[in-house]
């Protein structure tokens, strides 16, 4: 297997999902060694460190990447299947930022409120126990946290000539932060574009369901994964299988309506999985979805319908390319 290394300079990170020139061609097979760089662009390191004076929009959030896949056409299907996510720094930042955040007045949602106040948390990395460490500031607290590293943010150009902020998600990926993204992961995202130029970045060592505070535990990242591409329709929404869930992230605004988006899409795989109409499909999607919500601060908020494999019969979803890829996976330790 092709092993590509590629570490961006500071140059070369990107801010958006289309409109940015690939950065290098990557045959379908390959194996990818990438570091991303925080949300933050690094630039949180101290609880003295607040937004407001050291981010400057738009660059917050930078991608690594995009890549261009040998082969990819519009209409195919792009899968990333996600080996090892290390934390590459000793620390990881949070922040509550003015205005921003899902228990503060927006720009969207105003009101006479203040924002709430500016605050950064430093969370120090425990190599040896995996945790990181929680320290509130208000009290003598002290928690350690079990690391659980994820992408918050894999996507691929979107449509039509469309450049999209990396702060947001939709039909293209983007900024979804959901949990889901981690190592053993397989995500299924639709080719928009001749090459799919895919990202990804914003490396989370934790993160709670819908992040709500609008910031994770946000941390540069060493990431691994597999590139492949099959030549069947791509997903409307981007998909994801693990060994013990098929998923599908919505994206949109109101909540809703992100909540529909998913549903429907997994109304229809189950539906191509099994051969089951329409209703059939959405009756026993009733009965065994788990709804977790990825993001409520993002500017379309994500929710993840997911449904258990233990409570179907097998069956081999994209010709079982995601056991293929994890144990192919094996083969890099």
């Amino acid at each position: 297997m092709d092993i590509v290394e590629f570490t961006p300079g500071n140059d070369q990170l990107t801010w958006t999902f289309g409109g940015a020139a690939p950065l290098r061609r990557v045959k379908p097979g390959t194996a990818m060694r990438l570091w991303t760089e925080d949300a933050f662009c690094g630039r949180l390191r101290s609880t003295a460190d607040l937004a407001s004076a050291s981010l400057q929009m738009p660059f917050v959030n930078p991608q690594t990447g995009p890549f261009y896949v040998e082969g990819a056409e519009p209409g195919d299907t792009l899968v990333l299947h996600f080996v090892e996510l290390t934390p590459a720094r000793g620390w990881g930042a949070s922040a509550t930022i003015p205005f921003f955040g899902g228990l503060t007045s927006t720009d969207r949602t105003a009101t006479l409120q203040d924002p709430l106040p500016e605050r950064t948390w430093i969370y120090e990395v425990d190599t040896e126990r995996q945790t990181v460490g929680f320290q509130a500031q208000g009290s003598d607290l002290e928690i350690a946290l079990p690391i659980e590293t994820m992408l918050g943010t894999v996507g691929v150009a979107p449509a039509n000539g469309e450049a999209r902020s990396s702060l947001v998600p939709d039909v293209f990926g983007g900024n979804m932060d959901t949990p889901e993204m981690k190592a053993g992961a397989t995500c299924f995202l639709r080719v928009n574009v001749e090459g799919a130029l895919f990202s990804v970045g914003d490396g989370h060592y934790r993160q709670g369901e819908g992040e709500s505070c609008g910031t994770a535990v946000e941390g540069a990242m060493n990431v691994v994964l597999i590139v492949e591409l099959l030549k069947t329709p791509g997903p409307v929404w981007p998909r994801i299988e693990n060994d013990a869930y098929l998923a599908v992230v919505g994206s949109s605004r109101p909540l809703e309506d992100a909540w529909r988006a998913g549903q429907v899409d997994m109304v229809g795989w189950l539906g191509e999985l099994y051969g089951l109409d329409k209703l059939d499909a959405y009756q026993l999607l009733s009965q065994i979805s788990e709804v977790p919500l990825a993001n409520v601060v993002d500017a379309n908020y994500s929710v993840v319908t997911k449904v258990p494999k233990r409570h179907l019969p097998k069956v081999d979803a994209y010709s079982n390319i995601h056991t293929h890829l994890r144990d192919l996976a094996a083969t890099l330790s």
